[in-house]
């Protein structure tokens, strides 16, 4: 039962769309109607600026963070992790967006700063890094995903946090499947520019 309800809190805290909402409240428009679509902050950064963009960064971020430890609470490790990929499920397909969202990576990052923080902030650096070098917030979530089992594996992490970094980075991956398709072709926006 605690696992089944944990799945749910999971769900319905990773579907809270502040992405729709703060975009919404800041110049009243639909998030996703502009720029890509979607309803995270690199979006919402390049639609409506950097403040709302971080306001709901921090949001994102603590929707994983929330979901994982009320999983342990009520089950431990097992449950922390299902309920944390509830929430990023939630994100990426929210139940009060017609299941339209984002592309999980804030999400995803929240989730594994409660259940592996050593793995995040070496996940986080090497993010930075790439936006640094290459100006891609596409490429360096898509590096950083692929850093995420492979650091669990460096690290010794248990056999659970492992398969679950292998299922989150193929699904954030998979979220970033039309950014992998701008990338090769050379239209893929890099970080600071404005949606045409």
């Amino acid at each position: 039962m605690s696992i089944i309800f944990s799945i749910f809190c999971g769900y319905l805290l990773g579907s809270i769309p502040f992405g729709y909402l703060i975009v919404h409240r800041w110049m009243g428009v639909d998030i996703r109607k502009h720029g890509s679509g979607n309803t995270g902050f690199t979006n919402v950064y390049r639609t409506a600026g950097l403040l709302p963009g971080l306001i709901v960064l921090v949001g994102d971020l603590g929707k994983g963070i929330v979901a994982v430890l009320i999983g342990k609470w009520f089950g431990g490790e097992l449950a922390g992790v299902i309920c944390g990929l509830a929430s990023m499920l939630g994100h990426n397909w929210s139940i009060f967006l017609n299941f339209t969202g984002g592309r999980g990576v804030a999400t995803g990052a929240g989730v594994f700063f409660a259940l592996a923080p050593k793995i995040l902030i070496i996940t986080s650096i090497i993010w930075i890094t790439v936006i640094v070098l290459t100006k891609y917030v596409s490429l360096a979530s898509i590096l950083g995903a692929i850093s995420v089992p492979i650091l669990m594996l460096i690290f010794h992490e248990s056999t659970l946090l492992t398969v679950f970094g292998l299922i989150a980075a193929g699904f954030v991956i998979y979220r970033h499947v039309p950014n992998i398709k701008r990338l090769v072709t050379g239209t893929e926006y890099k970080f600071g520019q404005k949606h045409h």
